[in-house]
């Protein structure tokens, strides 16, 4: 028996619409990037891009768990001596860009290389309600009720 190889054009690509409202962002990242690589669909193939493509609303409302908003900094350089620069999440996420918090968090659950570029691009954050996507007909995925730990209510200790 031969294993199942997908080609490119038996690949059929799905709209899905997630709300990260009050969602705790590391479980949001894993079921984003598992649906971004097709590891749900019974045809996966490593080597194609056979996932769907997803549109994320509400990115500046995602939640983080613990002191992750003080704790977790984002790091780059200038390139100038001494040009190292920092930012909490706290402060992206409520800076000009918050969506850039739950693609960071995705891209780097996906692979390195082109394959993880190539699939990338099939991700869409926006940090209000609203999206330009309507005419594609995006299924709604309702993390919230996959499973109760996905969602932040409140602090219970």
């Amino acid at each position: 028996m031969k294993t199942y190889s997908a080609k490119p054009n038996e690949v059929n690509k799905k709209w899905v619409l997630i709300d990260a409202e009050g969602l705790v962002l590391g479980r949001l990242a894993g079921i984003i990037a598992l649906r971004l690589r097709g590891k749900h669909k019974p045809l996966f193939t490593p080597h194609i891009d056979c996932g769907d493509n997803v549109i994320v609303i509400n990115a500046e409302k995602v939640a983080l768990t613990g002191r992750k908003k003080e704790q977790d900094i984002f790091y780059w350089h200038t390139g100038y001596p001494g040009g190292i620069k920092e930012r909490t999440k706290g402060q992206i996420l409520l800076g000009k860009y918050p969506e850039r918090v739950i693609e960071k968090a995705v891209q780097r659950m996906l692979p390195r290389g082109p394959m993880g570029r190539q699939v990338f691009s099939n991700l869409r954050v926006y940090p209000g309600a609203t999206h330009p996507h309507e005419a594609q007909n995006p299924e709604v995925l309702d993390i919230a009720k996959m499973n109760p730990k996905n969602k932040r209510t409140g602090n219970k200790r």
